[in-house]
């Protein structure tokens, strides 16, 4: 019964939908965000809306974390000179916020501090505050990465800052 209301939701889901939560207006003000957050820590933020899964993903019971690790290694956020990239993955059908961080940061950051992060999102989401939950979230996420990677003379960019709708 839980697979079949899982499917539903996410056949009810679709990139249109998706992108009435997240109209470009809100994914230019996200991209702002990500770039003005970056100036501030060595870290790099990618964000990424997804409407729904496969019928193959979801017959396969693919959770939303293992989707956020397969989006973090195909957008390549891995490929950062000092591992500092993390991705905010939304999977809007399951209403779900993952936060994927590299190594070099998952060494200094806990767990607990992403997983707070992705709850105060959730809420938002929940609540249909899809811009202010975005924006919430980079913010917070950035915090920590200030804390731990602040920003240099020099601070490269290395991965895009355009928010992601799959």
């Amino acid at each position: 019964m839980q697979f079949l209301k899982r499917f539903l939701r996410h056949m009810a889901m679709t990139p249109y939908k998706s992108k009435l939560c997240f109209p470009d207006k809100t994914m230019a003000e996200i991209q702002r965000v990500v770039a003005e957050c970056e100036a501030k820590h060595r870290g790099e933020v990618r964000f990424v809306v997804e409407a729904e899964l496969s019928t193959a993903q979801l017959w396969a019971n693919m959770t939303s974390r293992q989707r956020a690790i397969e989006v973090f290694s195909s957008l390549q956020v891995w490929n950062t000179e000092e591992n500092s990239g993390i991705l905010i993955y939304l999977l809007l059908a399951d209403h779900k916020v993952e936060i994927v961080a590299d190594r070099g940061i998952n060494a200094k950051v806990a767990d607990d501090a992403w997983r707070s992060i992705c709850s105060a999102m959730e809420q938002e989401y929940r609540a249909g505050r899809f811009e202010s939950g975005a924006i919430a979230g980079v913010k917070a996420a950035s915090e920590l990465l200030v804390a731990h990677f602040p920003a240099r003379e020099t601070n490269a960019n290395e991965l895009p800052d355009a928010p992601v709708r799959m």
